[in-house]
């Protein structure tokens, strides 16, 4: 077993001294770090800061103050000086005393975030400076034993780094099978056998017709406006064969209303009504939690076209996170925010059947690619509700929605063993890194006093 001793990091780690103001000639036409990653690589940049700098050199152990134990850390390799502003910290080592594989381990143990709250005031939330980092004294073997130590993190390492490429994969695999499952779905594939043993229900024609009677009647009981026809279905716009039974409609025909978002930003207070938002929006639903009120006199304000119900299905049409639907899924009363906007069907299968057929990986990219403007990126209302649509007959739809909601239970349950797994990795790993650097104390101060 290798000799253990306290030590204080300043005995092997010494700070390169020296602050310079953003247009110093000292550092005039030099690169600065812009960031080191989590895996230690620097990102050098030539944009200017306004914040004051160091100097680092070729060799230099480079610290972040702020992720050190996340470890934003690494040994600058470059060929030239270069700066970083005063968020970092720059160093130089006693490669007698410290191997540097070793140290960089250490800063991201639980070892070193519980030497920062027991030594350092506001532990490891401060940013971690020299001043922090230099008296802390820790336990440390000596110069052999921590080389012993590397060479074993390293090949651990390794097999951490492959298996967290294969679950990596498997997130990836698992992607494209919800993505497959969901366009199969809308081609019919996935109900081949169910219209096999069902060949005499009505045809989606009727739903159709259904849809066409009630809208006429609220159009009728002046409850929704007529609306622009859209134009019939060309051959090139069908992008398969639809089973027997099955047709080609637009989006705005299947449904028997829909709304656009009010465009202004709603005012919202701590309690009140619900305000969905885009953010708010899940493929399955809608994340409650997450969704910000809104007054009475505001919520009345924003429900005068069309008050939201479970059910409605809501399409993200503008922003980072445009082509996402989801379903209302909450009896509360719930107005529109901003960014999205709403269809009403016929029955909640329906609405599931559409909730589908939006999020399928085909229908996604044919209304992105719709997008326009580059400040905000969206889709126009009417491109939306001008899609085609395969529509099955309503009993098949059911079988769909059964059979989707099945299969992507079954992916969530893959999901949740490939993230508890990527837990256990990554659990494992700071199990080692505390063995390797909880040395006791006491066994470091028994053998400290042999020496």
């Amino acid at each position: 077993m290798g000799m253990w001793r306290k030590t204080k990091i300043g005995e092997f780690l010494f700070e390169r001294k020296g602050k310079y103001k953003p247009d110093s000639e000292a550092i005039t036409g030099l690169k600065r770090i812009d960031k080191i990653d989590f895996s230690g690589n620097f990102h050098i940049a030539q944009k200017p800061s306004k914040t004051n700098m160091i100097l680092i050199r070729p060799g230099d152990l480079v610290i972040s103050g702020i992720n050190v134990a996340k470890g934003a850390m690494g040994i600058y390799r470059g060929n030239e000086d270069v700066t970083a502003t005063i968020h970092y910290s720059s160093y130089t080592f006693d490669e007698q005393k410290i191997d540097v594989g070793y140290f960089k381990r250490f800063l991201k143990s639980a070892e070193f975030i519980r030497l920062l709250q027991e030594q350092v005031k506001g532990g490891i939330k401060t940013e971690i400076k020299p001043k922090h980092i230099l008296p802390l004294e820790i336990d440390l073997p000596d110069i052999e034993k921590q080389r012993e130590i590397v060479a074993h993190f390293k090949s651990i390492e390794t097999e951490d780094a492959e298996l967290k490429i294969e679950l990596t994969h498997q997130q990836t695999l698992l992607k494209k099978l919800r993505q497959q499952i969901l366009q199969e779905a809308i081609e019919g594939k996935l109900t081949a056998d169910w219209r096999k043993q069902n060949p005499d229900v009505d045809p989606a024609s009727e739903l159709l017709k259904r849809i066409q009677a009630e809208k006429a009647q609220l159009i009728k009981d002046k409850k929704i406006k007529k609306q622009k026809p859209l134009p019939p279905i060309s051959e090139e716009e069908k992008p398969f064969e639809l089973p027997d039974g099955w047709v080609w409609c637009r989006l705005g025909d299947l449904s028997k209303q829909y709304v656009d978002c009010p465009h202004d930003t709603p005012k919202y207070q701590g309690k009140g009504f619900l305000c969905l938002r885009a953010p708010d929006i899940t493929e399955n639903g809608l994340l409650i939690k997450t969704i910000r009120r809104v007054s009475k006199e505001e919520y009345d304000k924003r429900i005068r076209r069309l008050k939201p119900v479970r059910n409605d299905l809501v399409y993200i049409r503008e922003g980072g996170r445009l082509g996402i639907a989801g379903l209302i899924d909450t009896d509360e009363p719930v107005c529109l925010g901003q960014r999205v906007m709403m269809l009403r069907f016929l029955n909640e299968v329906t609405a599931k059947y559409s909730l589908r057929f939006l999020n399928a990986p085909d229908t996604y990219n044919d209304i992105v690619g719709k997008t326009i403007g580059s400040a905000s990126p969206h889709v126009n209302v009417r491109d939306i509700i001008a899609h085609v649509v395969p529509v099955p007959p309503l009993p098949e739809q059911k079988a769909i929605v059964t059979k989707v909601e099945k299969l992507l239970a079954l992916c969530d349950q893959l999901e949740s063993q490939i993230t508890l797994n990527k837990s256990h990795a990554e659990q494992l790993m700071q199990a080692v890194l505390r063995e390797a650097f909880s040395q006791p104390s006491e066994q470091a101060e028994k053998e400290a006093s042999c020496v």
